[in-house]
């Protein structure tokens, strides 16, 4: 996947606890997996992909070989304590710049929220055509706004 592939797949993951902040004004805790899914797939890309422009082209994971991994014992970090540091502060702008994107575009797009809440509280479920014609109402709506807003496959 591409970075932006999985900036945006962050959006997706936090849509649901930032609808109802945007909503109720409160949270629950029916994101919790989401919002570990997120944790990682953030971590992911300072640790592992090189996706981090404050930490540069490394990654923090260590790979040893199954054939020499006896499971005796933890395995040391090959990174200073500085540098955990600056990895958990890279993890949380990460994640706290999707929840800024994904609070923005909810808080611009109100109305149509508020819309298909109340269709979900009505019938509590929609079916696909039904969702594909209320985000083509969406995407209409962005380009009049001079927004792009890109298709989901």
């Amino acid at each position: 996947m591409t970075r932006d592939e999985l900036l945006d797949r962050l959006q997706v993951l936090l849509g649901g606890r930032a609808a109802e902040e945007v909503i109720f004004g409160d949270i629950s805790t029916g994101a919790q997996n989401d919002l570990q899914r997120a944790s990682d797939i953030a971590r992911s890309m300072v640790m592992e992909y090189g996706m981090s422009e404050r930490l540069g082209l490394l990654t923090y994971t260590h790979q040893q070989s199954r054939y020499l991994d006896m499971g005796y014992g933890p395995r040391e970090r090959e990174y200073s304590e500085q540098t955990a540091q600056e990895i958990d502060q890279e993890k949380n702008r990460i994640i706290d710049e999707a929840h800024r994107k994904v609070l923005l575009k909810l808080k611009n797009y109100g109305d149509s929220l508020r819309k298909l809440a109340g269709i979900l509280l009505e019938k509590e479920s929609i079916d696909g055509e039904e969702l594909r014609k209320f985000a083509e109402e969406i995407r209409v709506q962005a380009a009049a706004a001079g927004e792009l807003i890109k298709a989901q496959s």
